[in-house]
This record gives structure tokens, C-alpha cells and sequence, in this order.
């Protein structure tokens, strides 16, 4: 096993390790809007960068198969059918280089209760923020080798490559990949790259998404109450040396279940709507990475 996972095991916060490389503090969190309320159920989050100041969100399970271009106050721009797409659990979308350009990268990999053996992802290409709706999506139905897994969490780096990583919730938080070309319409099995941690000690570190950075060099992993920062190495995540996590105020959040990268590497969390409907917060997570 290598040596930094003994470390990162106990839960997404390592505070054991050292090394030059990680955090330089402080973080800074800021609230900067809110989400619309025709995203009550906000789960993920995408910035464009066809479309500077606009970020991509989505509804979780029972919503519609819509996207919902919004900036970061949360101010509601668009709203489009993804054509050709359903929403069983939809749980994170990612920004990727695809045939078109840029497309967006829907996870319907939601799965609560462990029983779906085939999972699903959309690629769709970006749209304009104006459309009411998408390109007809491309399907990809995926498998995992070690048997349904509710996953929340999607990032792709910069040549493509597509991950996913479990949410702990039935069996190790663990990464997996799309094994290279994808293929459309055919039934993958994905590839289980490492076990990051065995189930977290408290349900609030379970993952709720991720992303890679425009450049590559970082990946961001968040739980309800935290941010874990990595390196992509070989296909594989390194976590930084001490320190490696930011943890997010709380109580913020009511259910902080979306995040993303933006072009010039800040970060941006979205949540789920509070008690009572009360709009889930958008917040801009300032963190110099070393």
C-alpha cells in the first residue's frame, strides 16, 4: 500500500503528513449568492469557459433532465432539456474536452440504496446559455467491478480521461476510471484505480464531488464539511502533505453536494436548499496551492 494512504484513511482529513508541497494558508471562504430556486436540489457544478461567468448546476434524482446555466450570485440565466437524457440520479457534471469542443459530462451515478448494475453518463456539447435545448446527449452506461456504487463525485483531466469516485456510503471511498476510448452506447466496465479511505467515520465525510483544475495539476474533493486537495499522478490520486483539507464552515451549507473549478482556479461550492426552502448558499473557496 502505498505509503500516503494510511495517512489519508481515517476520514479525507490528513493531519499527519508533511512536505513542502499543499496549502499555503490561509483559505478564505466568501458567500457570493445563492442558488436559484429552481435548484432546490442542487448537485453539481460546472464552469464554462466558452461562457466566461457562467457556471452549469442540475437537480438531483425525480428532477428533470435540465441543465440550468446560472452565474455565481446564483442569478438564473438559462434553462435547457438535455436531449435524449434521463434523470434517474443525477449527482455531479464536469467540463471536458470532447469531438465537439468542450461538452459537459453528466454522472448519473446516484444510487442510494446500492442496487443499480448499470449506471449511466451524458456528454452532451456545451450549449448556449440561451438554448432550451441541448444537442442529442451520448450515453455512456457504466459498470462497476465491485458491484453497485452510489457515486457522487466526477472529474476529467485535461486530455479526457474521465474518473469517478464513490461516496462511501456501502463500501470504500474509492477511484475508478472510464478505461480509454470512450464508447457510446456500449456497457463499460469501469476500472478501479485505488481505495482513498474505508468507510468514513462519520456520515459527513462522505464524498459529494469533485473536480480537476483547467490545467490539470489538482484535484479537488469535497465531503459535507471539507475540502481534500490532490495531485493526478499516473492515473492515480496523491494527496498533498500537510496541509491537505480545508475544512468548510459550518453551518453554511444545509447539504453542500456541488463543486467546481473556475478558469483562473478558484473554486466555487453550490448546496442544496436548507430547512424550509431557504436557498442553499454559493460560496467562492479561496486557497493558495503550492
Amino acid at each position: 500500500m502505498p505509503r500516503f494512504l494510511p495517512c489519508f484513511a481515517a476520514s479525507l482529513l490528513c493531519v499527519a503528513c508533511t512536505g513542502e508541497a499543499g496549502i499555503v494558508p490561509p483559505c478564505t471562504t466568501t458567500i457570493v449568492g445563492t442558488v436559484p430556486a429552481a435548484v432546490g436540489e442542487a448537485s453539481g457544478l460546472a464552469a464554462s469557459r466558452a461562457h466566461p461567468g457562467i457556471f452549469w448546476t442540475h437537480n438531483d434524482s425525480g428532477g428533470d433532465a435540465d441543465l440550468f446555466a446560472i452565474d455565481s450570485a446564483g442569478r438564473l440565466l438559462g434553462r435547457m432539456r438535455v436531449t435524449g437524457a434521463h434523470n434517474v440520479d443525477w449527482e455531479d457534471i464536469a467540463l471536458g474536452p470532447c469531438p465537439a469542443g468542450d461538452c459537459l459530462y453528466i454522472a448519473d451515478t446516484g444510487d442510494n440504496h446500492a442496487r443499480r448494475e448499470i449506471a449511466a453518463i451524458y456528454r452532451v456539447a456545451e450549449p448556449s446559455p440561451d438554448a432550451t435545448a441541448t444537442a442529442p446527449a451520448d450515453r455512456l452506461p457504466i459498470a462497476f467491478p465491485d458491484g453497485p456504487r452510489d457515486v457522487e463525485a466526477l472529474f476529467i483531466d485535461p486530455a479526457g480521461n474521465l474518473f469517478l469516485v464513490s461516496k462511501g456510503t456501502h463500501g470504500p471511498i474509492a477511484l475508478y476510471r472510464y478505461p480509454a476510448p470512450l464508447r457510446p452506447g456500449d456497457t463499460i466496465l469501469l476500472t478501479r484505480v485505488q481505495e482513498l479511505a474505508p468507510h468514513p467515520p462519520l456520515p459527513t465525510r462522505r464524498v459529494t464531488a469533485a473536480d480537476a483544475s483547467p490545467d490539470g495539476r489538482w484535484v479537488a474533493i469535497r465531503t459535507y464539511i471539507e475540502v481534500a486537495f490532490f495531485r493526478l499522478l499516473d492515473d492515480r490520486l496523491v494527496p498533498l502533505p500537510d496541509p491537505t483539507t480545508f475544512p468548510l464552515p459550518n453551518p453554511a451549507e444545509p447539504q453542500g453536494e456541488a463543486l467546481a473549478f473556475r478558469h483562473d482556479g478558484a473554486i466555487f461550492l453550490a448546496s442544496e436548499n436548507g430547512p424550509h426552502d431557504a436557498p442553499g448558499p454559493i460560496t467562492r473557496l479561496a486557497c493558495r496551492l503550492r
